[in-house]
């Protein structure tokens, strides 16, 4: 036999050697779970317009990568290009499930889409169309506001009860009128029925006005005080901002020139800014 064919033979048989040495029943080495809370599950936003980045991208639709929470353009530094910074394996995994309009009582059912997204980090900003109804009597009871959110907080604790949970305290939407009813064109697409309880008549120094518009402050009071409460009530892995998001200074530049009402890019960024401060999440 030529040597060439016996050398052929022989490497053939040490590959079919090899390979039976690799099919035997030896146990396999485990593989480490990497989901766990600060891991790979991903950051979900709950919440209403101000969480999809409405009008931040100068139409008035949803602009998410633009979101003060899971946004992942390169506009805003939000809350989830500050954990990739931190943790590459969270690359891709945002949900968001905040929708324009949403009051309270929609928080339950985005609860349970971060559930299933199997979140670690889950933001909630609420409360601003609880409040924007068309009159103060239309405005949610503060009792079930806080029924509504505690509903979703026992979702997320249920079903992920090691994620991280940051609760956003509503924005002065009266710093809002106070700096917006001076300027004529903030004024004019607020008479397009935005926030009409609070915003409507902006420039009216009536007693009725005056008393409609103190009356929505308040309630936006009342519920931020319920927001703590409820966060308090979830345990040490809820956090509540502690205020932070309401004592924004917020200026005219901040906010969109289209509705003069839903925070631009850079009022998105400052949200982001904010919260991560809050958040305990840099530490």
């Amino acid at each position: 036999m030529p040597r060439r064919w016996i050398a052929a033979l022989a490497c053939l048989a040490a590959l079919v050697a090899l390979a039976c040495e690799g099919s035997g029943s030896a146990t396999p080495r485990p593989t480490r779970s990497t989901t766990q809370p600060g891991g790979p599950g991903g950051i979900a936003a709950l919440g209403d317009s101000i969480s999809t980045g409405f009008a931040s991208c100068l139409v008035l639709t949803s602009c998410e990568r633009n979101s003060w929470s899971t946004g992942d353009g390169l506009r805003v530094r939000s809350l989830y290009r500050r954990l990739l910074d931190q943790d590459s394996a969270i690359r891709g995994r945002t949900y968001n499930h905040a929708r324009s309009g949403a009051r309270a009582d929609a928080l339950e059912g985005q609860a349970k889409a971060a559930v299933r997204d199997h979140a670690d980090y889950v933001t909630v900003l609420i409360g601003a169309n609880d409040v924007c109804r068309g009159a103060v009597d239309a405005m949610t009871p503060v009792a079930q506001f806080r029924a509504d959110v505690d509903r979703a907080l026992r979702v997320l604790r249920t079903g992920r009860p090691k994620a991280r949970v940051l609760v956003v305290s509503i924005p002065d939407l009266y710093r809002l009128w106070e700096v917006g009813h001076g300027d004529s064109r903030a004024v004019r697409a607020w008479r397009r029925g935005i926030c009409p309880a609070l915003l409507a008549d902006a420039t009216s120094t009536a007693p009725a006005d005056r008393a409609r518009r103190a009356a929505v402050r308040e309630r936006i009071d009342a519920y931020n005080a319920q927001l703590v409460a409820a966060c308090r009530a979830y345990g040490s892995r809820c956090r509540h901002d502690g205020g932070a998001v309401h004592r924004i200074r917020f200026t005219l530049d901040l906010l969109n020139p289209l509705d003069w009402f839903h925070p631009n890019a850079g009022g998105q960024g400052r949200l982001a800014e904010v919260t991560w401060r809050a958040s305990g999440l840099a530490d």
